[in-house]
């Protein structure tokens, strides 16, 4: 009898040994590759009084119904050079916000005429709370948290952008 229980002891320890092998691989396997920033366009924001060159952005573009769902969820960092511009076919109201998302984010909401309109600053990673528009937007520009106040961001301010071909 104590021979069968050893070896029943010795069986199991060899089979879990297998198994949280096989369920270490199949985990590595399900992870998720990192989203890495792709240039899409150029990007300029200008001084309302007297259209000085406030900074320039490399761009991607969030234009369809998946991006701008997406936008810069998944992502672990970006360049202070870089931006993600969310382009919408109406002026309506609008709110973002943070989920899944892990980097900090100044949220510039702009009009028709490519109008500051309003800014939420430094919306905090995975927060799910609704970061509104203070008027209606057609454009939302996202940038690192900070950079709003580091460039003086005020409503009235001004972009262009122009796309990759």
């Amino acid at each position: 009898m104590k021979k069968i229980l050893i070896s029943a002891v010795l069986a199991a320890s060899i089979l879990s040994f297998y198994n949280c092998k096989d369920s270490s691989t199949s985990e590595n396997k399900s992870l998720t590759k990192e989203i890495t920033f792709t240039k899409e366009g150029e990007l300029q924001l200008f001084k309302a009084e007297n259209d000085s060159l406030i900074a320039r952005l490399n761009i991607e573009i969030a234009d369809d119904e998946y991006s701008t769902q997406t936008g810069l969820m998944y992502r672990h960092s970006m360049a202070e050079d870089q931006a993600m511009l969310f382009i919408f076919n109406t002026m309506q109201p609008r709110s973002f916000y943070m989920k899944n998302t892990e980097i900090p984010l100044d949220i510039i909401y702009l009009n028709a005429d490519k109008q500051i309109v309003s800014i939420q600053k430094n919306a905090k990673p995975f927060d799910e709370s609704s970061l509104p528009s203070e008027a209606p937007s057609q454009y939302v520009l996202e940038v690192n948290a900070g950079l709003a106040d580091k460039w003086k961001l005020e409503k009235g301010d001004k972009i262009s952008f122009s796309r990759n071909n």
